[in-house]
């Protein structure tokens, strides 16, 4: 599964780590996110990240 990058703060999501604190269990593809999650250091929209 693909890394994704924010674009503002660099801030990496990791599908094999998800984000638990924000409701995204380990094992969810960044496909798979809800559009209404946010980077958790600065915020950012969902759009803003890249593929590492």
């Amino acid at each position: 599964m693909d890394k994704y990058v924010c674009k503002l703060c660099g801030y990496v999501y990791d599908p094999e780590k998800g984000d638990p604190d924000n409701g995204v269990n380990p094992g969810t593809p960044f496909s798979e996110v809800p559009d209404s999650w946010v980077c958790p250091i600065c915020g950012a929209a969902k759009d803003l990240f890249k593929k590492q």
